[in-house]
């Protein structure tokens, strides 16, 4: 079969080749019924235009390159997704690499030697792509500083953020202030919180909006409402069992993320105390069990798809060589549910 090409469409339409390119690239105004007979025979011969051909000549690939720390963690597939979205609407190829750090690794984000490898080889195939840009999405909020080289090609990392490039990682201090807001609305007093460990850099970010609220409402600020977690359910449940056996236990529990919530419901039920009527709790990051448990957990959802979405958009100016503002934190959302409730009175109960 002959290969059909601009010089045959030209002849067709009876126009020019240059009139041709410019109705295929949009590069010049055609007038309307010159472009119309133009698209008509395009359609009629079944045209492709050779797209790698294309991209050589503008020296633009529309291609971007998403490294994944891994995707079976819970945070990337919404960002991934928020990706996707934004390069559906503006005609982009996205080229997906997965690290399968979880699974190499594990948690141990200190032992850098054991996965700088992998992110490099990473970088290296996709930049042998001809990718415009890369974005990259951490599993963990950590300091990536110094580790990725891109040779000169735009990056902007999310759930994860360096010194100097293009970050976008959610709010996790005024999530954590709002919270505390919300159950000193509900009229909490004494609130407990459980947080991940503080090397990490969500837990400080959350606890700075847990003193913060605390100075503003004149809480107590007693140091035995403060319990340092794993971010795991087993966690949650020793230190709930711990704030429920002091002689003044909490109305409230902010844990700091979801699992460990699930740690505070059991600990609570095995010491017969009800949720929300005795105790109040608010877990973090909307996991997808936290809707099924009994009582639905409140808690905190992340803007993940916004994130991924944002991700993009910024590279995407960033390769237009626009300004993009360096450090971006869309806020979180605060999800209603049955854990949260006033505090329990003992006059109520008499009367």
């Amino acid at each position: 079969m002959t290969k059909i090409g601009i010089k045959d469409i030209a002849a067709r339409a009876n126009v020019s080749t240059a009139t041709v390119s410019y109705v295929l690239n949009g590069t010049r105004n055609v007038k309307q019924n010159t472009r119309e007979r133009v698209l008509r025979v395009i359609e009629e011969l079944n045209y492709k235009p050779n797209e790698i051909a294309k991209s050589l000549k503008s020296q633009r690939t529309n291609t971007i390159g998403v490294i994944a720390e891994d995707v079976t963690v819970f945070n990337v597939p919404e960002i991934i997704d928020g990706i996707n979205d934004y390069a559906d609407r503006h005609d982009l190829h996205i080229l997906l690499t997965n690290l399968r750090l979880d699974k190499r690794i594990g948690r141990r984000f200190d032992q850098v030697d054991a996965y700088r490898s992998h992110m490099s080889n990473a970088v290296s195939d996709l930049l042998t792509k001809q990718v415009e840009g890369i974005v990259y999405i951490g599993v963990h909020p950590r300091d990536l500083t110094g580790l990725v080289d891109t040779s000169g090609k735009p990056i902007v990392y999310t759930y994860c953020y360096t010194q100097q490039d293009i970050s976008i990682q959610y709010d996790d201090e005024q999530a954590a202030y709002e919270a505390m807001s919300y159950l000193v609305g509900k009229g909490h007093r004494r609130i407990a919180i459980i947080s991940g460990m503080m090397d990490s850099v969500p837990s400080r970010m959350r606890f700075n909006g847990f003193y913060k609220a605390v100075t503003q409402f004149e809480l107590p600020f007693d140091p035995q409402l403060i319990k340092m977690g794993d971010w795991e359910a087993k966690s949650g449940y020793q230190l709930t069992q711990e704030l429920l056996a002091l002689p003044e236990p909490p109305t409230a529990v902010l844990a700091m993320n979801d699992v460990m919530a699930v740690g505070v419901l059991r600990a609570a039920s095995e010491s017969g105390v009800p949720i929300p009527e005795r105790l109040s709790v608010i877990g973090f990051d909307n996991r997808e069990f936290s809707d099924y448990l009994n009582p639905r957990i409140t808690t905190f959802d992340l803007p993940l798809h916004e994130m991924g979405y944002s991700a993009m958009d910024s590279l995407m100016r960033s390769i237009k060589g626009e300004e993009v503002e360096r450090k971006q934190s869309p806020p979180c959302r605060l999800l209603e549910r049955d854990s949260v409730a006033p505090p329990y009175q003992e006059e109520r109960k008499q009367t």
